[in-house]
C-alpha cells in the first residue's frame, strides 16, 4: 500500500485501510492504547519498556502510542511514571525509540500528561492509594484543593504562576518528543488527570478565568494544544485523549465533549481519542463490549477531524463494522494486545486484510499459504 493511497481500495477491508491524521498517515485503524507500565526509574526508561514496547512495534497495527508521559515530576502518578522533564529521561527513551525503529516502520506516538489530584500515588498492584509526604509522596496540584477520595489530602489549587509554568513544562516535554522522532503527540485530558480536572465542574470550582462557564473550563486545555502544536511544528500530528463523560451527575458529559471537540477541532487538532470516566470514584460506568463507542460516534457527527474509539472492542469484526458503519475512524486496544499481541494479525486473516510482519516470523503461515500478514513486497506502505 503506497503511503500517497489515503483511501480504502474496493473490497479492501475498511479496518485495514489509511488513515490520515493531520501530516501523518496510519497504515491502518488500529492503534495500540497507551498503557502506564509503573517500571520507570526516576522518570527514566528500563529495559522493561525496550520488550514491552518491542513486542507491541511489531503487532502489525497502524500506530503505537507510548504509555502516559509526565511532563514535570509531580505530574506522575506515581514514582514508576515516565517522564520527559529533563536530559536523563529523554537520553532513556532515545535508547528505546532508536531500538523501535530498528525492528519496525510503526508509527510512534507519545502521550504527554501531567496526574493533576491523582499524583503521587502507589503502583496499582500495591493498592494504588495516596501516598503520604512520610512515605515518599508529594503534594499534588489541581484546579482546586479538592482530593479526589475522601480522607486523602488536598491537592494544592493552582495559581496562574503555576499554569504559566504547566505550559512551559508541555511545551518542552513537546520539544524533547520532536527531538526524539515521534510521529504524533497525544494530550491526555481524560481519567481524572489535570487537564480533564479542568474541564470537569466536578474538579474544577475556580472563579477566576479558567472556572466556571464551559468556556473558562476549556481555556487552559485549548492554551495547552495550541502550545503544544506551536511547539511540536508541522510535521508532528498533536491530539487529545478525551474521557467523553464522568459518567456522573452534573459532570462533564457528552453534550460537552461535543461541544470541546468543536473547538479541538477549529484549533488544528489533529484527532480525538474518546474514553470516559476517572474523575470519581462515584463513576457508574455500564461495562461491557464497545461500551464507549456510542460516544465516540456521537462526538464524530460533529467534527472533522479523525475519531478514535476504545474499550474492550476485542472481535475483529466488531471493529471493522464500527469503521465501516461510520461510528469512528479507528479503534485502539489496550488489554487485548497485552492478552493477544499479535491481535492485528488475527484480524487480518479473518477479515482479509493486509499488515507489515518481521520477516523472521514468515515461517508461521501454513505451508503455501498466501502471505496474508503481508510483507514487504504486498504490506509496502
Amino acid at each position: 500500500m503506497s503511503a500517497t493511497e489515503t483511501t480504502r481500495n474496493a473490497g479492501a477491508p475498511a479496518l485495514f485501510s489509511p488513515l490520515v491524521i493531520g501530516p501523518l498517515t496510519l497504515p491502518n485503524r488500529i492503534m495500540v492504547s497507551p498503557m502506564c507500565q509503573y517500571t520507570a526509574q526516576e522518570g527514566n526508561a528500563v529495559a522493561w519498556h525496550m520488550v514491552h514496547l518491542g513486542g507491541l512495534a511489531i503487532s502489525g497495527a497502524g500506530v503505537l502510542c507510548l504509555e502516559a508521559t509526565a511532563v514535570c515530576p509531580e505530574g506522575r502518578i506515581t514514582h514508576g511514571d515516565l517522564g520527559l522533564y529533563n536530559d536523563a529521561n529523554e537520553a532513556a527513551l532515545k535508547h528505546v525509540v532508536e531500538g523501535l525503529r530498528s525492528v519496525s516502520r510503526i508509527p510512534l506516538m507519545i502521550q504527554l500528561a501531567h496526574a493533576g489530584r491523582k499524583a503521587s500515588s502507589q503502583a496499582p498492584w500495591d493498592g494504588g492509594a495516596q501516598l503520604a509526604l512520610a512515605d515518599g509522596g508529594w503534594v499534588t496540584q489541581a484546579p482546586s484543593a479538592l482530593p479526589h477520595k475522601a480522607g486523602e489530602e488536598a491537592p494544592h489549587a493552582m495559581t496562574e504562576a503555576d499554569i504559566a509554568r504547566l505550559i512551559a513544562d508541555f511545551e518542552m516535554a513537546t520539544t524533547r518528543a520532536r527531538r526524539l522522532g515521534f510521529d504524533a503527540i497525544e494530550l491526555h485530558m481524560a481519567h481524572g488527570y489535570l487537564l480533564h480536572e479542568f474541564l470537569s465542574p466536578i474538579a474544577n470550582h475556580r472563579s477566576d478565568q479558567y472556572g466556571g462557564a464551559f468556556e473558562n473550563r476549556a481555556r487552559l486545555p485549548l492554551a495547552i494544544l495550541a502550545a503544544v502544536k506551536a511547539a511540536a511544528g508541522p510535521g508532528i500530528a498533536v491530539g487529545v485523549r478525551l474521557s467523553a463523560t464522568d459518567w456522573v451527575e452534573g459532570g462533564w458529559d457528552i453534550a460537552q465533549s461535543v461541544e470541546f471537540c468543536k473547538l479541538l477541532d477549529a484549533h488544528g487538532c489533529a484527532f480525538i481519542d474518546v474514553s470516559s470516566g476517572g474523575i470519581s470514584p462515584a463513576q457508574n460506568i455500564p461495562t461491557g463490549a464497545g461500551y464507549q463507542v456510542h460516544l465516540a460516534e456521537q462526538i464524530k457527527r460533529a467534527v472533522a477531524m479523525p475519531v478514535i474509539t476504545v474499550g474492550l472492542i476485542t472481535d475483529p469484526a466488531v471493529a471493522e463494522k464500527i469503521i465501516v458503519d461510520g461510528q469512528a475512524d479507528a479503534v485502539a486496544l489496550a488489554r487485548g494486545l497485552l492478552n493477544d499481541p499479535r491481535w492485528p494479525w488475527r484480524a487480518a486473516a479473518q477479515l482479509g486484510g493486509t499488515v507489515e510482519a518481521p520477516k523472521q516470523f514468515w515461517r508461521c503461515l501454513p505451508h503455501g499459504s498466501p502471505p496474508i500478514f503481508g510483507d514487504i513486497r504486498i504490506g509496502q506502505r
